[in-house]
């Protein structure tokens, strides 16, 4: 009942499915490898292009402009300040002036809280200047530092101990990286989009050869043999295609042999059946005269004629058995059913051997549990074949007393099963023969060269039990003896009830 929702979940997630995704997937890395280093370079370059341009533009506009030395603080120094923030590139600067503990600015604010210890120590190290971007509270900022040095020889700068930081927001730069960030991301989706045309396609041209291939082995399962598979390009999926019908071909022709070669097996073993029926029939004519009078011949011409007698009469047996068999193997064997009372027809089938229960009709060696009242649709002359082989296997294999048991058991809700039971009290049948017990002229005993049937009697059974859509299977009790249990649909009502 979960085959359905099982399959369903599968189909969700098949072959298709995971083309489609794995194509996606390499299309997302790639675009997304593809749009992070081309915003990776692109912010770069936006960044490095401002900063550059800021840092050339605050030390040029430091080195032009004259300090008198020692520094005081007053509107001179703001003065000289403000003028060099007007002259800020790429966008205006405010700029700090520190030297000692005089702290003077172009704003309003004379320290800058946006200027880090870091880059003070790195003014300080550096006479040539430092630089660092900072973001505080959201917004990003450039910070300069450039200390004022004097210049002693040519390899030698003396730091005067005045320092000048420049100050720039980079709201332009960073709204540019912003709209290259969602360039990137606005560029990737519909590239992922339009790559799943070329994922369909590929898919297609993948999963069309493996439908084929599907349907190819349907078709063969179902017999037909000679389908066989388009060969198209010369790829893996172009050779799997080719060493498929390659391998088609060599079964189809193995097949084709084997059913020739059985048919023929057939047709002889019918032919010869034909052929001896007649003079079978002559020869078990004079075994019967001859079995009349031994009596009145000497104790070893009466011991050849019985031996004839015996051995003709096997024969006999074989032959019929090889014709009913035929007739199964061209599907020939017509079901000729009626309405029976199924207990009834199981006696006459045991009185008719002399194998009825007791008395002076019988030898008493089988038991039966008939219940009566039991009807249903058999062919009386197949099922009586059926009893008859079980009974007789079981008196010949195993011990007295046979029991032949019949019931009736529900399935399904509306549907019941006749039952029928052949036990017997021997030593039951070896594990490793179980498989093998309907086999044709399978020998549960190796030993044993000669039977007194003819090898075909269970295998006749059950090609007669399948014949009314049953089944039969062999076992073992629990005790001892082994038991044989028919099971054949019931397609009458029980008679009272």
């Amino acid at each position: 009942m979960t085959t359905g929702p099982r399959r369903s979940r599968f189909r969700a997630f098949g072959l298709r499915t995971r083309l489609l995704l794995a194509f996606l997937l390499v299309a997302a890395v790639s675009a997304g490898t593809t749009a992070a280093l081309t915003y990776r370079e692109a912010r770069s370059a936006v960044l490095q292009t401002a900063q550059d341009t800021a840092v050339t533009s605050f030390r040029d506009q430091v080195q032009q402009t004259a300090f008198g030395l020692p520094i005081q603080g007053g509107e001179d120094l703001e003065s000289l300040l403000r003028d060099i923030a007007r002259r800020g590139k790429p966008h205006p600067w405010v700029v700090f002036a520190e030297y000692g503990s005089v702290r003077a600015s172009s704003g309003e604010n004379p320290v800058s809280t946006v200027i880090t210890p870091e880059l003070r120590r790195a003014a300080r190290a550096n006479p040539h200047g430092s630089f660092e971007r900072v973001v505080k509270d959201g917004v990003p900022y450039l910070t300069i530092a450039m200390p004022m040095v004097f210049k002693t020889d040519p390899d030698s700068l003396l730091p005067s101990g005045l320092v000048l930081y420049a100050v720039m927001r980079m709201t332009d730069e960073q709204v540019n990286v912003d709209a290259l960030l969602m360039a990137a991301r606005d560029g990737a989706l519909p590239g992922l989009a339009v790559a799943l045309i070329p994922g369909l396609i590929a898919a297609r041209s993948v999963l069309r050869p493996v439908r084929e291939l599907r349907e190819a082995a349907r078709n063969m399962g179902s017999g037909r043999l000679d389908t066989r598979i388009p060969v198209r390009g010369s790829d893996e999926l172009a050779d799997l295609a080719r060493t498929f019908n390659e391998s088609a071909g060599e079964l189809e022709n193995t097949v084709r042999e084997l059913r020739e070669a059985e048919a023929r097996a057939r047709r002889f073993a019918s032919d010869v059946s034909h052929e001896l029926r007649t003079p079978l029939a002559g020869m078990l004519a004079v075994t019967e005269v001859l079995d009349e009078d031994a009596d009145h011949l000497d104790a070893d011409t009466a011991r050849a004629v019985r031996l004839v007698s015996a051995e003709t009469g096997k024969l006999a047996v074989l032959v019929e058995d090889l014709m009913e068999i035929s007739r199964f193997d061209a599907r020939a064997a017509e079901l000729n059913a009626d309405e029976v009372d199924v207990a009834e027809t199981i006696r006459k089938t045991l009185h008719n051997r002399h194998w009825t229960d007791g008395g002076p009709a019988g030898d008493g060696r089988v038991r039966t549990e008939l219940p009566d009242g039991i009807r249903a649709r058999l062919d009386p002359r197949r099922f009586d074949l059926v009893i008859a082989n079980l009974v007789g296997n079981a008196l010949r294999h195993g011990s007295e007393p046979v029991t032949v048991r019949l019931r009736t058991e529900a399935r399904s809700p509306g549907t019941r099963v006749l039952i029928t039971e052949v036990a017997d009290s021997g030593p039951g049948i070896r594990p490793a023969s179980l498989p093998h017990i309907f086999d044709r002229f399978y020998k549960a005993d190796a030993a044993r060269t000669r039977s007194a049937g003819s090898g075909l009697g269970l295998a006749i059974t059950l090609e007669n039990v399948k014949l009314h859509g049953g089944t039969i299977r062999a076992g073992n009790l629990p005790g001892a003896g082994a038991v044989f249990t028919v099971e054949i649909p019931l397609h009458a009502e029980e008679a009272g009830g």
